[in-house]
């Protein structure tokens, strides 16, 4: 590092330390010379078993390549849901704390709010103090549909991000995304001022758009670390994907659903990422039953087809990280957002014929994020059986029996706490500092541990006041002391609430629920991660201990009062209940 650089770093750490202390936001703190650059990437509605490095079939040998060199965690966990997740993800507190307990609606309750709390920071926040640049590609969803006229303190430029490219909202077309910003400007695939491309298709909109903000960064600040944030919606339903992609996988899945979670659960084995004496959980789906096979199994190649072309993005993003030798000093940490999605959307005939509509002008935002809907140019999108998945005017989602193979071996789904709907993998690759090449970890990690992890890499000081708010502190610990094998610090249990679905973890144990009325369940997670053999009969002692526990970290943490009650239906959980998207077409 050249004198002049050290000097400018200590200048800029200087005038941000005394930035933050004038504004009584931080006290001032030490700015190291070299500090890692920071790339986090979330993938969206898939299973533990989804990427080759974790046992599947799906090609991700970008993904492969990096915990082939990084550590890859068995046990790390996500909060069941998009939103809750990402709410999390950002915060470092439980996702009811940050007041996004559902899914972005005023339910009047403080842990169930339309979007981000202001007594929570997020990462970019909390870094930009530190000195860092900070940037975001992808899906925010951590606040509530907004008009292109409307307020947009919760946006990403507006929560510590200096760039944005992305969607506000949770799903939508990979042709034609609702709420598609750059910065906090709605536009449309055909009106963005900085990125027209011949094909537009969000995952690799996504990943162009991470390039540009790279590339913008060499030119611009090169002597500071940066922060990228890339949220990519991929595998999240509608199944669309580019023809070359799902030509890879025509035929892969003709043979039906068990053979492959039957491989899965060979390979997870093999590898080491679960217990050879643990169960394989139920099978979901009888392909013998299946009428209409060739459909089925299309759902499934266009499914593996998104994760493939999400999986070459990362390729990409790593070899230009490579080219301008940030590589070594730079921490990539992939993870997802939920398990694999059972929600059948799309996979039922609609009830009346098919719309007739115009094609829309360049300005026009697309204002559905399911059908009834159109494509840009005037066609009617596609729902029901028969309806082959992957085309812009379709739109189906690939159902519960492949969602039951995407989280082999375990149970449930997205929306539960069982270890179908929570267990992510986590990949941590770091090459100037994790000398563990491929090695697993097997110690429990949580999202909230995210935020702590970046804050101590980058040596930044985590607030107590921020903007002249009281600010709640993290709830998770550093990872760091696992890159190396070490123990890690965790004063207290790991807990989960998404639709009155509840769970606590604290050691071996496991307790878990479904529904604000559903019994406790008891798992022994060493012998038993699969939850095929419930022990509360046997041990009502430790189901009262660990209930005792959940209860106070649920009063304590924002999920109590909340929404649900023991009588009551569960409320409806389809990712678009909040609303309609509300901005209306604009020319």
């Amino acid at each position: 590092m050249t004198a002049l650089r050290r000097i400018k770093i200590c200048l800029f750490a200087g005038v941000a330390a005394l930035a933050a202390a004038t504004a009584g936001d931080a006290a001032e703190y030490s700015t190291p010379a070299e500090r890692p650059n920071i790339v986090l990437i979330m993938s969206d509605d898939m299973g533990f078993s989804d990427l080759g490095c974790y046992g599947s079939e799906i090609h991700t040998p970008n993904l492969d390549r990096l915990a082939a060199n990084g550590v890859r965690f068995t046990q790390f966990y996500n909060t069941a849901r998009c939103c809750p997740t990402r709410a999390s993800l950002m915060t470092g507190l439980y996702p009811h704390q940050a007041g996004v307990g559902h899914m972005l609606r005023d339910t009047k309750l403080p842990g169930y709010t339309t979007g981000l709390t202001r007594d929570c920071v997020t990462i970019a926040e909390v870094l930009h103090l530190a000195g860092y640049r900070t940037y975001m590609v992808g899906k925010w969803h951590v606040t509530h549909f907004v008009a292109p006229e409307g307020p947009k303190d919760n946006w990403p430029l507006q929560r510590g991000f200096e760039k944005f490219y992305g969607t506000i909202t949770g799903a939508g077309s990979y042709y034609d995304p609702t709420t598609l910003c750059r910065g906090n400007t709605y536009i449309t695939p055909v009106n963005d001022p900085k990125y027209r491309p011949k094909r537009f298709y969000y995952t690799d909109a996504i990943t162009d758009n991470a390039l540009l903000f790279l590339r913008e960064h060499a030119k611009e600040s090169s002597d500071r670390p940066f922060f990228l944030y890339i949220a990519y919606t991929a595998a999240h339903w509608p199944m669309h994907a580019l023809p070359e992609d799902i030509a890879k996988y025509r035929g892969r899945y003709d043979a039906g659903y068990e053979p492959i979670r039957k491989a899965r659960f060979a390979r997870l084995k093999q590898l080491g990422l679960i217990d050879a004496h643990w169960e394989l959980s139920p099978q979901a789906g009888d392909w013998s039953q299946v009428k209409n096979k060739a459909w089925e199994a299309r759902c499934m190649e266009v499914y593996a087809a998104m994760i493939d072309r999400m999986d070459q993005g990362i390729g990409r993003v790593v070899e230009e990280l490579r080219k301008r030798d940030w590589l070594d000093n730079t921490l990539i940490l992939f993870l997802q957002d939920n398990g694999g999605c059972a929600e059948p959307m799309g996979r039922s005939r609609p009830k009346k014929p098919y719309a007739k509509y115009k094609p829309m002008g360049p300005n026009d935002l697309q204002p559905k994020i399911w059908p009834p809907m159109q494509t840009r140019d005037g066609r009617p999108v596609r729902v029901g059986p028969g309806v082959m998945p992957g085309p812009e005017d379709t739109y189906i989602a690939y159902g519960k029996a492949w969602a039951n193979v995407s989280n082999t071996p375990f149970r449930e789904y997205k929306h539960w706490v069982h270890e179908g709907g929570i267990s992510t993998p986590l990949i941590a690759h770091w090459p100037a500092r994790i000398k563990r090449r491929g090695e697993l970890e097997d110690q429990p990690g949580h999202l909230i541990d995210i935020m702590a992890t970046c804050v101590d890499v980058a040596r930044a000081m985590y607030p107590k006041r921020y903007k002249g708010r009281e600010i709640q502190p993290m709830e998770g610990v550093s990872l760091v002391p696992a890159f190396d094998g070490r123990p890690l610090r965790r004063p207290d249990a790991i807990y989960w609430e998404h639709e009155g679905n509840r769970a606590v973890r604290v050691g071996k144990w496991k307790l878990v629920a479904k529904g604000a009325s559903g019994p406790w369940e008891l798992y022994d997670m060493e012998k038993d991660r699969t939850e095929m053999h419930d022990l509360a009969a046997a041990h009502p002692e430790k189901v009262r201990e660990l209930a005792a526990r959940w209860e106070a970290w649920a009063r304590r943490a924002r999920v109590k009062p909340w929404p649900w009650t023991p009588k009551a239906k569960r409320r409806p959980t389809r990712q678009g209940r909040q609303g309609k998207a509300t901005h209306k077409r604009k020319r």
